[in-house]
C-alpha cells in the first residue's frame, strides 16, 4: 500500500506484511495509550482492539492526543476508532468501552492476539490485565508511571522484576508477587524520581469514573508521549519477533 511505502523501504515487504497481519489489543487511551495507538496505526497494524471506558475531558488536553474541542465529551474508543480509520481505512477496529477487572480481562485478550499493550494507569485493573496475559500466554507490553516526570531521557525498558524508581511499578510488583507472577512482562518506565510536588488534592469522585477517588498527578505532553512511543516500539518488536532481554 502506498501510504506505508516509506515503512517498507525501512523494514522490507516481509516485515510490513507481518505488521499488517498482526492483531493488537490496546488498553487505555489516555496520555500514554493515545500516542502508542498513533504509532501502531501509522506503522500499519491490521487489527486493533481498543479498550477504554472513559470519555474525553478538559483535564486531558495537556497530554492526550485524542483531546480536541471537537472530541470533548465523546467516548475515547469512539474518537480513537475514527482517528485510526482516517490513518488506515483497511485497519479492522474493535471498540470495547469496558472497565478492566479480573472477570473481564481474560475475554478481552481472546482472539489470537499478537501482542497486547497496557496503558492503564490504575493498579487493580493493571494487575488484572497482567495476570490474565500471563495466564493466557499473550505477549504484553506495559507502561508504568509517566506522570510527575520531566526528563524523557530517563525512560527505560526492562522486565518488570528489574524496574526501579517507580512507585506504580512497586505497587504492581507487590501485587504480582502474591500470585507468583512478578517477571516476564516487558515494561516501559522512568528511572527519574517522581516529583512529589506534582501531586494535587483528592478529587471529587465523578460518577462516570470507575475505581476509587484519586489525587491528580502533574504531567507533561512530551514525557507521556515518549512513553507511548516507546511502548509502540516494543510492541512492534514483538510483532517482528525481535525482542531481547
Amino acid at each position: 500500500m502506498e501510504r506505508f511505502a516509506r515503512t517498507e523501504l525501512l523494514l522490507g515487504k516481509t516485515d510490513v506484511d507481518r505488521i499488517r497481519c498482526s492483531r493488537v489489543a490496546l488498553f487505555g487511551l489516555g496520555a500514554v495509550g493515545s500516542y502508542a495507538l498513533e504509532a501502531l496505526a501509522r506503522a500499519g497494524v491490521g487489527f486493533i482492539r481498543l479498550v477504554d471506558f472513559d470519555i474525553v475531558r478538559e483535564s486531558n488536553f495537556n497530554r492526550q492526543l485524542l483531546a480536541l474541542e471537537s472530541t470533548l465529551g465523546k467516548g475515547k474508543v469512539e474518537v480513537a476508532a475514527d482517528r485510526v480509520a482516517q490513518i488506515n481505512p483497511e485497519c479492522t477496529i474493535e471498540c470495547r468501552s469496558e472497565f478492566v477487572d479480573s472477570e473481564i480481562a481474560p475475554a478481552l485478550l481472546k482472539g489470537d492476539l499478537t501482542v497486547a499493550v497496557d496503558a492503564i494507569d490504575s493498579v487493580s485493573p493493571k494487575v488484572a490485565l497482567i495476570e490474565a496475559a500471563i495466564r493466557g500466554d499473550v505477549p504484553l507490553v506495559s507502561s508504568l508511571g509517566a506522570a510527575s516526570r520531566l526528563d524523557p531521557f530517563s525512560i527505560r525498558v526492562d522486565d518488570i522484576s528489574r524496574t526501579s524508581n517507580c512507585p506504580l511499578g512497586k505497587q504492581i510488583r507487590k501485587r504480582l508477587r502474591r500470585i507468583d507472577m512478578c517477571r516476564g512482562i516487558r515494561c516501559v518506565y522512568s528511572v527519574e524520581p517522581p516529583l512529589e510536588s506534582a501531586i494535587g488534592p483528592l478529587e471529587d469522585h465523578d460518577t462516570l469514573k470507575r475505581g476509587r477517588p484519586r489525587r491528580p498527578v502533574g504531567s507533561i505532553s512530551y514525557v507521556t508521549g515518549m512513553f507511548g512511543l516507546h511502548v509502540a516500539r516494543e510492541a512492534i518488536q514483538i510483532i517482528l519477533d525481535r525482542t531481547t532481554g
